[in-house]
């Protein structure tokens, strides 16, 4: 059953490609459950007044937002493990959580608990590579051979035919290095290698041993590859990991304690939402995956979050507090992303940023992230005002993401949508 709470602090059906949110629960093609719909948008004025959540006069100028509980049990109800959801907006913050955060010891998920956030580390990134192109110390326009000699090469592949932006947008066309990875796919090679270190180098070396889905700039298609190289940029412009950076550039100054991008180290400090995942292994029980050598995701998914910490980055970024209006603009220019329609139809891809359309018109930015174990789902509209984040651990099953983007979708059209 879900809590509810308000506390005073203001990614296909098998897992395959882990990072990426075409994975797993991300591009499960079952349809979103009207009966989910309707369950979340069934909250009544008279509960939110009676649970403290709105004034009696506020409720009757303004549309209440839908109960999280039935949102936190309807993601559960699809076979998770733990659910912890938030929704910030101009009428306060609000948490929901379901199910246990440990199977072993029975702890309910709390709010506060971290988990591996995968693919959302994205967006973190991008913005250090956006902060540097307004610093001038780095353009859009400059190749991946300009900045890392010799790394993209063989089989087709050529970075001088690839530039900062394509990373980043995902229209580079180099192949996604999870696809042949499998220590991030595969049970068995999960429970061997878990706790290996693996470099930069190594990880697009992978991607290297194939030739490019198409050629750069022509197509659309979600590579994790993309973002380890954006990380090495990172490095070999400022002379430092891009960890330190996203550190000292995003998670200090915005004081998110409970946020980390480790480099090597397996384990996740504090109460955390453990993962479970049977790795698409028919016939084999869930395993604990929440200790893992972080290194063999990089900046392509390396970072632990928690939801508040995540809603006060995404309303921060496009409250303007980490780029400038022109390098923010240039994140929110987005192309067709037509691979993602099973999960999120109509979707465009930005710069670490997906645009999805809303049911009630307009529409929100984005950017979800799977690992094995691990699911997260966000929406955040233009303004930053009001931010839904949505984490589950266990691999759920078809109805897990519909479940997700439908508290997100009633979440944001409760606020008049974007």
């Amino acid at each position: 059953m879900a809590t509810e709470t308000t506390p005073q602090r203001t990614f296909l059906n098998t897992r395959t490609t882990p990072l990426d949110p075409r994975t797993s629960s991300a591009s499960r093609t079952g349809a979103t459950s009207r009966t989910v719909i309707t369950a979340l948008a069934t909250t009544a004025t008279a509960v939110l007044v009676g649970a403290g959540l709105v004034t009696p006069a506020a409720a009757a100028t303004h549309t209440p937002a839908p109960s999280l509980r039935h949102g936190a049990d309807a993601v559960h109800d699809t076979g998770t493990v733990g659910v912890v959801v938030r929704s910030t907006g101009p009428h306060g913050s609000r948490t929901a959580t379901a199910g246990v955060a440990d199977q072993e010891t029975g702890r309910p998920a709390r709010p506060g608990d971290t988990f591996r956030i995968a693919s959302s580390t994205k967006t973190f990134v991008s913005t250090v590579v956006l902060q540097l192109v307004g610093e001038g110390r780095l353009s859009l326009d400059d190749t991946v051979e300009e900045l890392l000699p010799g790394v993209v090469t063989g089989n087709g592949n050529d970075g001088r035919d690839i530039t900062v932006r394509q990373l980043l947008n995902h229209t580079s066309g180099l192949f996604d290095f999870t696809q042949d990875f499998p220590v991030l796919t595969d049970i068995d090679a999960f429970q061997q290698g878990h706790l290996r270190s693996w470099t930069d180098d190594q990880l697009v070396a992978t991607a290297m041993k194939h030739p490019p889905v198409f050629a750069p700039g022509k197509d659309w298609s979600y590579s994790n590859t993309n973002y380890v190289l954006a990380g090495m940029i990172i490095e070999k412009v400022t002379g430092r990991s891009w960890q330190h950076e996203v550190t000292g550039r995003i998670i200090r100054p915005l004081g998110l304690h409970r946020t980390t991008a480790p480099s090597t180290d397996p384990y996740m400090k504090g109460p955390h939402l453990k993962g479970y995942s049977a790795f698409g292994a028919e016939g084999r029980t869930p395993i604990d995956v929440s200790v893992m050598n972080p290194s063999g995701a990089g900046s392509a998914g390396a970072m632990i979050s928690d939801t508040a910490d995540l809603t006060a980055f995404y309303s921060a970024l496009m409250k303007g507090r980490l780029l400038k209006p022109a390098q923010l603009a240039e994140m929110e220019t987005t192309v067709r992303a037509k691979e993602l329609d099973p999960a999120w139809p109509g979707a465009r891809y930005g710069l670490g940023l997906m645009k999805v359309p809303l049911s009630c018109g307009g529409s929100y930015y984005s950017h979800g992230g799977d690992l094995s174990g691990y699911t997260t789902r966000n929406g955040f509209g233009a303004d930053g005002r009001h931010v839904v984040v949505v984490a589950a651990t266990g691999d759920g099953d078809d109805d897990t993401t519909p479940a997700a983007n439908a508290v997100i979708d009633e979440q944001l059209c409760a606020d008049g949508g974007r």
